[in-house]
């Protein structure tokens, strides 16, 4: 039977892709920082979901750089389509102060 599941963790999605599980979809939340929330189908999704959780997911590491790589890549492709929207000042603003870095420079 196959089974949805939503998440916005791309290292769970790049772990079902390994396993045979099918991206059936990105979708964007604009909240105050806009995330992604990828829709995946398939089969045994709530098994795959306990043993990731449980620390006992194994992947062939190969398969898992590919499946983020190609993860990223859709996801990009999407943002880079909602960034042809037109520019709205408000949604770039950025009204953090810089921090004292001098951690960085060995102080």
């Amino acid at each position: 039977m196959l089974e949805t599941y939503e998440t916005t963790d791309i290292f769970r999605g790049a772990y079902f892709l390994c396993n045979g599980v099918v991206l059936s979809g990105i979708r964007l939340k604009e909240n105050r920082r806009r995330s992604a929330l990828f829709r995946f189908t398939g089969e045994d999704l709530a098994e795959l979901e306990r043993t990731y959780r449980s620390g006992k997911a194994l992947v062939n590491p190969v398969q898992l750089r590919e499946s983020l790589n190609d993860l990223r890549d859709r996801l990009f492709e999407i943002l880079r389509c909602c960034d042809q929207q037109p520019y709205r000042e408000e949604r770039y603003r950025d009204d953090r102060q810089r921090k004292d870095r001098g951690y960085k420079a060995g102080r």
